[in-house]
């Protein structure tokens, strides 16, 4: 008689002890927020849940690999990994902090597998999540998790708004902030921060917990992005960031 319970071995029980893994990475400093230039390990999941340009608007994600089925192939780009793999290749790089990101990490929060990640990473030393800021943590999770670099998406990105934009994950993020999380803002222009300022209004987002980050993928695009932000940044009182990894390497799109 079968139960319907995966059994030790079966393919189900295999499946719950793995995430769909695009990289490990590191040591390599952390290129954006309040962290940048730290030494750092990256772990990135594959999945999203947004698109960020896909449709009418420019295409302004630069991990497109990590979720767009119809450009890559997913199960080569992002192949599901146990736990143990990810955390075996993630303790032979050298750094005090471990970056989980994406994709959008958060998709999986509730998978057996990612709470085992978190707790493993947590022994290598802090453990930062970078997410979009649409799916609020659970309790146990936010408990593995010592800082939450939340970046909501713009009307710049192309998505509706009520796809990038989830009330009660933005009200619990910004509960946490700025001691366990801040909100991070990619920004293309000065009109982009008009945006910046209702959804921090809104939200009663602290002002020092708030950075803007130009954007960009090459060096040269980052840089005049930034120099058109800085001023409109300093007058409202906002934290700025640059792109680091854009500028190290600019022609390096993975691993660092």
């Amino acid at each position: 008689m079968t139960t319907g319970i995966p059994v030790a071995g079966s393919g189900l029980a295999r499946h719950r002890q793995t995430l769909p893994l695009s990289e490990v990475f590191g040591p390599t400093f952390q290129g954006e927020g309040p962290f940048t230039g730290y030494r750092a390990r990256f772990v990135r999941l594959g999945g999203c849940n947004l698109s960020c340009g896909t449709g009418d608007a420019p295409m302004v994600c630069d991990t497109e690999y990590t979720w767009n089925a119809a450009k890559f192939d997913l199960a080569v780009e992002c192949p599901e990994i146990r736990t143990s793999t990810i955390l075996e290749r993630a303790g032979r790089i050298s750094a005090p902090i471990s970056v989980l990101t994406g994709g959008e990490p958060m998709t999986h929060q509730r998978k057996p597998a990612f709470t085992a990640l978190l707790t493993g990473l947590r022994e290598l030393g802090q453990v930062h999540v970078e997410t979009n800021g649409t799916i609020p943590p659970t309790p146990a999770v936010g408990e593995l998790v010592d800082h939450f670099t939340v970046s909501p998406k713009l009307a710049n990105t192309g998505d509706p708004a009520g796809r990038r934009l989830k009330p009660r994950a933005l009200a619990a993020f910004a509960a946490a902030a700025p001691g366990r999380a801040v909100f991070k803002f990619v920004a293309a222009s000065p009109t982009d921060l008009t945006e910046v300022d209702r959804l921090v209004s809104e939200y009663s987002i602290p002002r020092r917990a708030v950075w803007i980050m130009p954007e960009g993928r090459t060096a040269a695009r980052v840089l005049a992005c930034h120099r058109s932000l800085a001023d409109a940044i300093l007058t409202r009182g906002y934290n700025t960031t640059t792109r680091l990894h854009m500028l190290l390497w600019p022609e390096e799109d993975r691993g660092r």
